[in-house]
Formats: C-alpha cells, structure tokens, sequence
C-alpha cells in the first residue's frame, strides 16, 4: 500500500530546511484485504534537495482462528530529490532517483530503479501544490513493454477554507509485465497484464488542534487501482484511521 509524499511537501521551496515524521494506522476495508497497514514514514528538505521514505507494514498473517499473529508483508520506498539551482529560472525541476521494494508472505516484491525528473508547482502562499514526475523504472526480474513510471502527486491544505483539513494524493502508471490471478468474484482468472495504475487519494483533518494536541488527525484514504499485484481489472479499496505527526 503505497503512500503519499507529505502535505507539508509544500514549504519545500519556502524555507530552507524543514524535517517531518509520522507514523499512520489504518484499517483497510477492502472485500480482498480487511486488514490493519501500519506507515512510518518521513521527509526531510536540505540545501540539496530533499529525501522521503515510507516503510508499510500489512498485518494480516492469521491462525487457524482468524486472529492475525504478525505482520504479512513489508514494502519500503525511497526517494531523493537533487536540486542545486534553487532561486534560478529552473528552481521547480529536480532530479530524482528512488529504490522501491519489499516481500509479502514469502513472496518477494522484485527490487525496482528509478530515476528521472520532478516538476513541482504552487500557489503563491504554497499551500497548494501539484509534481509531475517521469522516471525510468527498472524492475529486476521483470519483463517490462517500457520501462517508464509517470506519477502525478498533489497536496491541498485548509481544504474550503477550513482550517486543518488536507486532501493530497498520488497517481502512478507504469509498465510491468506481470499475472493476474483473482477478479473480484475471487475467481482463478490467471492472465498477464502489461500496465499498472495505482493512486490514492488522502483526507486528514487535525482533530488535535481542538484539544492542544497538533500532532493527531482522523480520515484516511482510497486506494485505487487497475490489474494491481494480483487483482484483475479496476479495485476501490477504502481505509480508515489515524496519522501521528512527530
């Protein structure tokens, strides 16, 4: 379950350093998952550019009684943006490189490359943002029709106005040959499928500031996607929960 580059993302042109920590807990309502992901996940601006990361853990390995025991899977992600011209003509172009990868009950998720370029846009007081991003992708073990990622990430802040309610999101699309086993019926449909589109959109509101508590807020997400991992066809999976700010 792939997650989102910070809302915060938003000060990285406005100030020179800036560092942010949370940690997410959310229970998937998907008919195929039903399941409790945990997220640590961090950005962190420099005078260079900036590095974010996310570390999910999917819990969902159960005993004969149904109750989960341990954590079924682990997918890491890595990325940093280098920019060494900020405040000339071409400030809003970084250049990035990203190490995707993991393991999900004893299967592993192959070691993905990527490398590219970002184009991030603003509103004047940057609490709207929009990246472009066009990465080669190179997927080890992995037969791919291009080996190409094109991601779109966005970031709302104060959402209609209201103070502490954030919409952000991420889209990807990318090429990777690889079978489909189950369609929604959960029927064995084994096919190869050469594309994958995943996005997921987020809503947060800081509950906490209600209380003297800055760091809670409440809401979740949607999980989108088309001939994703196994699945067939287009899936809507919602979740629920909470996000830690450190």
């Amino acid at each position: 379950m792939k997650r989102l580059i910070l809302p915060i993302l938003a000060l990285l042109l406005s100030i020179p350093a800036f560092s942010q920590t949370n940690i997410q807990v959310l229970y998937d309502f998907g008919a195929d998952r039903q399941h409790v992901t945990t997220t640590f996940e961090g950005f962190y601006n420099d005078n260079w550019g900036n590095t974010f990361f996310f570390l999910d853990h999917d819990f969902n390995t159960r005993d004969d009684n149904d109750k989960v025991y341990a954590p079924s899977g682990t997918y890491l992600e890595i990325a940093r943006c280098l920019n060494f011209w900020r405040g000339s003509a071409i400030s809003p172009l970084s250049l990035q490189v990203e190490y995707n990868g993991g393991v999900y009950r004893g299967y592993e998720i192959n070691n993905a490359f990527l490398a590219g370029v970002d184009f991030f846009l603003h509103s004047k007081d940057f609490k709207n943002t929009f990246n472009v991003k066009a990465l080669y992708k190179s997927i080890m073990r992995t037969t791919q029709q291009l080996p190409l990622q094109f991601t779109f990430v966005w970031g709302l802040q104060d959402l209609f106005g209201a103070k502490g309610l954030s919409f952000s999101g991420f889209a990807d699309f990318w090429w990777e040959d690889h079978m489909l086993f189950t369609d929604h019926a959960g029927a064995i449909v084994p096919e190869t499928s050469q594309i994958v589109f995943l996005s997921e959109p987020q809503l947060w509101y800081n509950v906490g500031r209600h209380f003297g508590v800055d760091n809670l807020n409440l809401g979740g997400e949607v999980e989108l996607s088309y001939d994703f991992g196994t699945a067939k066809g287009f899936w809507a999976r919602p979740c629920l929960g909470l996000k830690w700010v450190f």
